[in-house]
């Protein structure tokens, strides 16, 4: 299992499916499943039973989608992600730091 190059807060294309083509926040992220909440993507449909809490009814939310399925937007363009590594010495111990970068651009996203 290894870990994602989308995060939560990244902003995403959908490339593949029923909603190719639109663009929303990522919401929550699953690194087990490899999946992806987006805001407003993959909406579906789900009949929720009455409680003391909600008053039930149906209710409209985002399912998960595979991360394969959506490509980082940097800059108002798609790009593939990338990972640069550098040594840095603190206290005198070597330490790595990854950063993530837009392959289109070279540019460090954060």
């Amino acid at each position: 299992m290894s870990a994602m190059k989308i995060k939560k807060g990244d902003t995403v294309r959908v490339i593949t499916g029923k909603d190719k083509g639109k663009e929303g926040k990522v919401l929550v992220t699953d690194v087990a499943s490899q999946r992806v909440v987006v805001e407003g993507v993959n909406m579906v449909t789900k009949h929720q039973k009455a409680n003391g809490m909600n008053q039930g009814g149906i209710v409209h939310q985002e399912a998960p989608i595979h991360v394969s399925n959506v490509v980082l937007v940097h800059d108002g363009k798609p790009t593939r992600v990338g990972i640069k590594t550098e040594t840095k010495t603190v206290d005198g111990k070597e330490v790595v730091i990854r950063k993530r970068f837009a392959k289109k651009s070279g540019e460090v996203i954060d």
